[in-house]
């Protein structure tokens, strides 16, 4: 199922879909572009899906990138799901938290404490 152009690698749990990011660097706007169209398809396929971004090979991310999060993350509530990060590197993180991003989206140390709070939802 999965494209071989993909930007993204997605497996479920339970009910939660997980996506993994294959590019370390999330800079050019034709691969946030795609990125963007995957996950909103994502978000799309199902009423109150769950979406748990690993951004644990994630070295990079253009502001660019942070535009695109906030509009899935508004898909997601539009569709009543869920919407958690984890796994985000103290680089990145501290952009969110200039940005106040921190405060918008659930930011989770590590996947498996993201998955935990999804049964806790």
């Amino acid at each position: 199922m999965e494209q071989p152009s993909s930007h993204v690698k997605i497996k479920r749990t339970g009910d939660v879909s997980i996506v993994q990011f294959a590019d370390r660097k999330i800079l050019e706007e034709l691969s946030i572009h795609e990125i963007g169209e995957e996950l909103r398809a994502l978000a799309e396929a199902e009423p109150k899906v769950k979406l748990l971004l690993d951004f644990g090979n994630v070295d990079h991310l253009a502001s660019a990138a942070l535009g695109m999060l906030i509009t899935l993350h508004k898909k997601v509530q539009e569709r009543n799901g869920a919407l958690k990060l984890s796994n985000i590197n103290r680089q990145i993180y501290q952009v969110f938290k200039i940005t106040r991003l921190n405060r918008v989206f659930e930011i989770h140390d590590t996947a498996e404490k993201a998955l935990e709070s999804f049964g806790q939802a």
